[in-house]
């Protein structure tokens, strides 16, 4: 077969990675997938949050592309100027939440979108050294946000120490919250837990909060599982960081573009950032693209602070206001097909299901304790695989549901009908 010698070859020339399933793409069709033997994939990865217009694209998303492509590709973003480039930033400033003055600084990815964060936020008072992350969260892999990602050791093994001044603090778990105690069950005392161990441990013995300048966070956790927190956590947490004059980042990396039923993930929670990362999907599945949106006031105080070579170029922004605009427009279908995943997936044998809009996260655990069952969940990983059904893990024993915001409600009940049979017959 050619997927095997091409899978065989690709292992002798290019590096160690996350690849686990022998899977050789060739083409894609809205979201359907095919490898280089002809098989038929349904997907339900999206590229990990970037095809939410399907595979390539969506065909007036392509057209913004070629049309741009003829003028001006490479376009010298942060030392000239370029329209395309105003007109997404003028969006994002727009559709964004906060009612405030807002700047825009683009990238090629989601981790230089955090690394723009952390600079904004550090420069804009030099006494504030410290940030604070969640335990579980992931923000990218370059240094600085790796010092803030802690979703797995591995991938930090061997990169420390990364920067310093780096706090972790529990995420709230409703389904394996970290206290393993009861009286935690309830979202009230779960928010409370959480906010006590910030206030009471970490400002308390750690760290004095007037010298923290920030705190980053997933507004529905990714690579940690899946993780929805509840639904006050966010405002009781703005209500702490105001109190101390602490910025908040919002990494809408994975979770925003529409993925939860809005535009951003972030509108669920009733809290507004003031600062929001932006990666992946905003490049409509064709061309790299990151997004640093955040206060006016908050801006680089000096020219040549911060910069690079192919952020805010012609074509990935013109593929950005034709994304955004589309996407505006599948909101409500995503929130109606939301409700399908969610009555379907809670009738499986699975041990927790979270979620919103077509942004699922399933678990399997063994026992009271709820150990992760990572054996049985990459096995209906790979007996999904088998089937045709293409899925992604997340956290230590969970599954992300994360399918195409275009895909149709025959085409989802197809891919639920496959999860249920391979979950049956495993469990």
């Amino acid at each position: 077969m050619e997927s095997r010698k091409i899978v065989e070859e690709s292992e002798q020339f290019l590096a160690t990675s996350t690849r686990e399933l022998p899977l050789v793409l060739d083409r894609g069709e809205g979201v359907w997938l095919y490898d280089v033997d002809g098989n038929k994939y349904l997907d339900f990865t999206s590229g990990i949050g970037v095809n939410n217009l399907g595979w390539p694209s969506h065909p007036e998303v392509i057209r913004a592309a070629e049309a741009q492509m003829k003028k001006l590709a490479h376009s010298m973003g942060n030392d000239f100027y370029n329209v395309p480039q105003l007109e997404l930033a003028k969006k994002l400033v727009q559709l964004t939440p906060g009612e405030f003055p807002k700047k825009v600084f683009f990238s090629n990815s989601g981790t230089e979108a955090v690394e723009a964060s952390i600079k904004l936020i550090k420069q804009s008072d030099p006494k504030r050294k410290y940030l604070i992350a969640f335990i579980g969260s992931f923000h990218g892999r370059t240094f600085g946000s790796l010092s803030l990602t802690a979703s797995r050791p591995v991938q930090k093994y061997l990169f420390g120490p990364t920067l310093p001044g780096v706090f972790h603090i529990p995420y709230p778990n409703p389904f394996r919250n970290p206290w393993h105690i009861n009286g935690y069950e309830d979202p009230d005392s779960l928010i409370n837990a959480v906010l006590e161990y910030l206030e009471s441990w970490v400002f308390a013995h750690l760290v004095d909060p007037e010298e923290v300048a920030g705190i980053i966070f997933e507004p529905i956790q990714g690579e940690g599982g899946y993780v929805v927190p509840p639904k006050g956590f966010f405002s009781q947490l703005e209500k702490t960081a105001r109190k101390y004059g602490i910025y908040l980042i919002d990494d809408e990396v994975q979770m925003g573009m529409g993925r939860t039923g809005k535009m951003f993930a972030i509108e669920n929670f009733n809290s507004t950032p003031d600062v929001i990362t932006l990666a992946k999907a905003l490049g409509g599945g064709l061309y790299p693209i990151g997004a640093t949106v955040f206060r006016k006031d908050l801006d680089f105080k000096k020219k040549g602070m911060h910069s690079n070579t192919f952020g805010g170029n012609a074509v990935a922004c013109a593929i950005g206001v034709k994304t955004l605009e589309i996407v505006k427009e599948l909101l409500p279908r995503v929130n109606e097909l939301g409700k399908l995943f969610q009555e379907e997936l809670t009738q499986m044998k699975v041990d927790d299901v979270r979620g919103l809009g077509l942004a699922w996260g399933i678990e399997f655990v063994r026992g009271e304790r709820k150990e992760p069952d990572t054996k049985t969940r990459d096995k209906v990983i790979e007996e999904s695989f088998k089937k045709g059904l293409l899925l992604l893990p997340a956290g230590k024993s969970a599954i992300r549901i994360i399918p195409p915001l275009v895909i149709s409600e025959e085409e989802a009940k197809v891919g639920l009908s496959i999860l249920k049979e391979v979950i049956n017959s495993l469990r």
